[in-house]
C-alpha cells in the first residue's frame, strides 16, 4: 500500500536526494518526495505496520519529522540540524 506522509525540515533537492536514498537502501520502494507543497511530502510502499514505524523512525533520525508530530524545542533544533546534514549529504553525495 502506497502511504503519503507531510514532513519538516525538508527544503531542497538536497533533502529530498538523501530521503530517497536512504528509504531505497533500506528496502523501501516508489519512493517520492514532493517539493512542490508545503508541507513536504514523502511517499513510499509500505509492506505492513512494523515497516510503517520504521519508515517513520528512518525521516526523524534523518532530521525530517512528520508534520503531526509534536517536538518539544530542544529536539526540534536537533532535528532541524540533523536535516541540514542531510541536506548537505544529499547536495554534495557525501558518503555517510
Amino acid at each position: 500500500m502506497l502511504k503519503t506522509v507531510e514532513v519538516n525540515n525538508v527544503r531542497c533537492s538536497g533533502c529530498a536526494n538523501t530521503i530517497m536514498k536512504v528509504l531505497k537502501k533500506e528496502g523501501f520502494e516508489n519512493v517520492e518526495v514532493d517539493l512542490s507543497c508545503e508541507p513536504r511530502k514523502v511517499t513510499v510502499e509500505l509492506q505492513d505496520e512494523a515497516s510503517s514505524a520504521h519508515f517513520r523512525t528512518i525521516l526523524r533520525k534523518l532530521g525530517y519529522p512528520l508534520s503531526d508530530e509534536e517536538i518539544s524545542f530542544g529536539n526540534s533544533a536537533t532535528l532541524k540540524a540533523k536535516s541540514f546534514l542531510s541536506c548537505a549529504v544529499g547536495k554534495f553525495g557525501v558518503k555517510k
